[in-house]
């Protein structure tokens, strides 16, 4: 899957050779011909942007993980774009620029904490897979968390090894999060709350064994949730992520920033929460500077009194109406044994789009 720019005018402005030092460029990794070539040529670790020593390091030990890592960052990515897609900030990413979100990232704000979140726990849950699924030598099944079988089911199956996956993201994605200011710091808090997500949410999965399914026996083993409940999961916690203030202390290696809970009142953040220290831009109108696209031409929903409504998202500017046919299967039958045959019927859609 490829991801392009909503509207052609961004091109002008978000130019595809803009590079931040702090920005993780690596992530591109995920996008475009170096993903889609990962499975079929060797991966060559100084060809992709962004990657510190320690990462560098880690590639050139660790290869056959990589196409794994990038899997979880597009994973993230696209998990990203489904929780957000009737938002004014949709999280969009820039085709053939290194710099994949443009300068949404920038900024300490809610969406930064999203995205750190849900791409660290996509790296993790992609390795912890290939793990179980047998694609890598050097991991496999989980054998330490397994403890005495229950009532009615055994263990068996191969358990996922969630902690070999969290070990690989957090080694990997937090790597270049090690400078002694409040960005780092909120990143590597929001990369751990991503990952906790997938720990928190491992439950026993089982299979039954018996004649016509009967279930006398049943093997059960450790299991990750599906991607979309960990993107749900982050999604709400994104909606009252908490916001927090910058502090200066001086340490024998010199100014360290950390981060304190702005409102005293309110319960202090957990590992599990997200945190950030910046406003989000109100993503009404195209902004070079905050890499806001605008919201110009994005489909509403008419009925809704939320953020997809065409109140909201439009910005109080209104919206257009047009109408769609669309062609579409209908009057299915199915037919003993074992087709389903459908006709092929005509409908008309009212299709609502931001002025």
């Amino acid at each position: 899957m490829e991801f392009y720019l909503l509207g052609c005018m961004m091109c002008v402005w978000l130019p595809a050779t803009r590079v931040l030092g702090g920005y993780p460029i690596w992530w591109s990794l995920a996008l475009g011909q170096q993903y889609s070539s990962l499975g079929s040529q060797p991966l060559l670790c100084g060809s992709i942007p962004g990657l510190v020593p320690k990462q560098l390091r880690f590639c050139r030990n660790y290869m056959e993980i990589m196409p794994s890592v990038a899997e979880g960052v597009k994973l993230g990515i696209q998990e990203c774009q489904h929780q957000f897609r009737g938002r004014r900030w949709n999280c969009t990413t820039i085709k053939d620029n290194l710099a994949i979100f443009g300068p949404v990232l920038d900024k300490a704000t809610r969406e930064s904490a999203f995205v750190h979140a849900i791409a660290s726990a996509g790296v993790a849950f992609a390795v912890t897979r290939s793990c179980s699924e047998g694609t890598s030598t050097m991991c496999g099944c989980d054998s330490h968390h397994k403890g005495p079988p229950g009532e009615g089911w055994k263990w068996g199956g191969c358990s996922e090894d969630a902690e070999f996956g969290v070990l690989v993201s957090r080694e990997f994605a937090d790597a270049r999060e090690n400078r002694p200011d409040a960005r780092s710091a909120m990143n590597r808090h929001n990369n751990e709350a991503g990952r906790t997500t997938i720990l928190d949410h491992m439950h026993l999965r089982c299979k039954c064994h018996g004649l016509s399914g009967s279930c006398e026996v049943k093997t059960c083993w450790w299991a990750q949730p599906a991607f979309r409940t960990l993107g749900d999961y982050l999604k709400d916690k994104y909606d009252s992520a908490s916001e927090m203030v910058v502090e200066k202390h001086r340490e024998s290696r010199g100014w360290v920033e950390t981060l304190r809970a702005k409102y005293a009142f309110f319960k202090h953040p957990t590992e599990r929460d997200l945190v950030y220290y910046e406003g989000s831009p109100n993503f009404c109108e195209p902004n070079a500077e905050t890499g806001s696209f605008g919201t110009r031409e994005r489909a509403c929903n008419v009925s809704s009194h939320g953020i997809e409504g065409c109140d909201l998202l439009c910005c109080g500017r209104g919206h257009n109406t047009r109408t769609e046919r669309r062609k579409e299967k209908c009057h299915c039958v199915f037919h003993w044994c074992c087709y389903v045959s459908c006709q092929e019927c005509v409908r008309v859609y009212d299709v609502h789009t931001c002025k």
